[in-house]
């Protein structure tokens, strides 16, 4: 399993890869009043999306700090690699 950033055209996101199966469990995405950050939830948890943050380090850490991997069993304990990679589409 591997936990990483991935660019996009709008901005980044968080995947949870295993093989050639990829889950976007997190993202940021640039906007003209600043950044949008989401992470996955199952379920209805408006506090897991933010608008209007100031810098991508900004998302990210808001991110991350609901770990979205854990939704599924084989993402717990996971790292978030630091590089962002590029797409892989």
């Amino acid at each position: 399993m591997q936990l990483f950033w991935e660019k996009w055209t709008k901005g980044i996101k968080l995947i949870l890869c295993d093989g050639d199966n990829k889950e976007e469990v997190g993202g940021i995405r640039e906007t003209k009043q600043g950044y949008n950050a989401w992470a996955k939830t199952f379920g209805y948890d408006p506090g897991r999306a933010v608008k209007g943050l100031d810098s991508l380090e900004e998302g990210r850490e808001f991110v991350e700090s609901f770990q979205p991997w854990d939704l599924y069993d084989l993402g717990r304990g996971l790292v978030v690699e630091p590089e962002v990679r590029e797409s892989s589409n």
